[in-house]
């Protein structure tokens, strides 16, 4: 276990200089940088720019130089732990990503439990129960959940909560609270808001988990070693509980590489429809400012959060399912 562990680590540290590669080249790939779409900008809108002072934050940051010395001046940085300054919100990216992540991780946590306490127990009754008025009502709903697109039931949640609780719903808490230190009043603050973003952002992944959970479990129910354990007399939730709903948990478990990004990257669509302060609308203005620095430094922490996520869901498969195992051979 130990040696499979060190040599994926191992395996970790090319991986994630290709994706550095690979995001620093896409970044580059629109002509000009952060400052020039700036000084076009201001000369748009009849402002008079100081040419020496852009030359000055050229040099500054390095933008006059080479790309592959750009490049390496980056990488380089990030090993460090510096991730560099942000052109847009003219601070250290570590300081912009910073004040959204604890916002991001709330709302995103909280989507993920939403989904699976929901999911979870619909997905088995549907599976135990196939064919039944139940089943075809919760597959009815889960359709239904998966077809309606999520900034259409944003505008609708965001209609609802204004009108019948009162609720305005253009960020995670009332305007009094931001910047401010938490208090008990601005977690309930942040409460009363981040229910409409988690059943919006919640609803997709929940009517997939569900049809997803019930057509694994439908497989494993019709295997031969469930049949012979309902014939020895065992008990139906035993045998439920015992061995099928371990193996079609896997999905779940291998969810896990792609779980950890999500979390903080958040949903995208659904956070600009409702104004939300996380990290989702912030990596597209950085992608669309061509603020460099901000975007491929948030996009290398999303790739490393995969490559762990990856490690983890593989260990964790390991432990659920005795028939995987981690180096290759039939298992005896």
């Amino acid at each position: 276990m130990l040696q499979y562990i060190v040599k994926r680590i191992l395996m970790m540290i090319p991986t994630l200089l290709m994706v550095s590669v690979i995001v620093f080249t896409i970044i580059q790939l629109p002509p000009g940088n952060y400052l020039e779409s700036y000084i076009a900008e201001l000369e748009a809108q009849g402002e008079s720019v100081d040419r020496q002072k852009v030359e000055f934050l050229r040099e500054y940051y390095g933008l006059d130089q080479p790309l592959p010395k750009q490049y390496l001046r980056w990488v380089g940085g990030m090993l460090r732990g510096d991730f560099g300054y942000s052109f847009e919100f003219n601070m250290p990216v570590t300081k912009v990503v910073g004040d959204r992540m604890l916002l991001t991780v709330i709302v995103s946590f909280a989507t993920i439990l939403f989904t699976w306490a929901i999911a979870f127990p619909i997905g088995i009754y549907s599976a135990t129960h196939q064919y039944s008025w139940g089943d075809y009502g919760l597959s009815f709903l889960g359709f239904l959940g998966i077809a309606i697109p999520n900034f259409m039931l944003a505008l609708v949640m965001m209609y609802v909560a204004n009108v019948v609780f009162g609720t305005t719903i253009g960020g995670l808490m009332d305007p009094e609270y931001i910047g401010k230190p938490w208090t008990w009043d601005k977690v309930k603050s942040v409460l009363e808001h981040s229910w409409i973003p988690v059943v919006v952002i919640g609803t997709s992944g929940t009517a997939g988990m569900i049809r997803r959970l019930r057509a694994n479990l439908l497989d494993e129910l019709s295997k031969q070693y469930v049949v012979t354990a309902r014939a020895k007399g065992l008990p139906p939730r035993k045998v439920l509980r015992k061995y099928p709903l371990r193996m079609a948990l896997n999905f779940f478990i291998s969810d896990i590489g792609s779980l950890l990004p999500h979390i903080i990257s958040g949903a995208e669509i659904t956070a600009v429809v409702l104004s939300l302060p996380t990290t989702g609308p912030m990596l597209l203005n950085a992608l669309k400012s061509q603020d460099m620095y901000l975007a491929g430094s948030f996009l290398m922490f999303l790739a490393f959060l995969i490559v762990v996520g990856v490690l983890i869901s593989d260990l964790a498969l390991v432990a659920l399912d005795p028939r995987i195992r981690l180096s290759g051979g039939v298992a005896r």
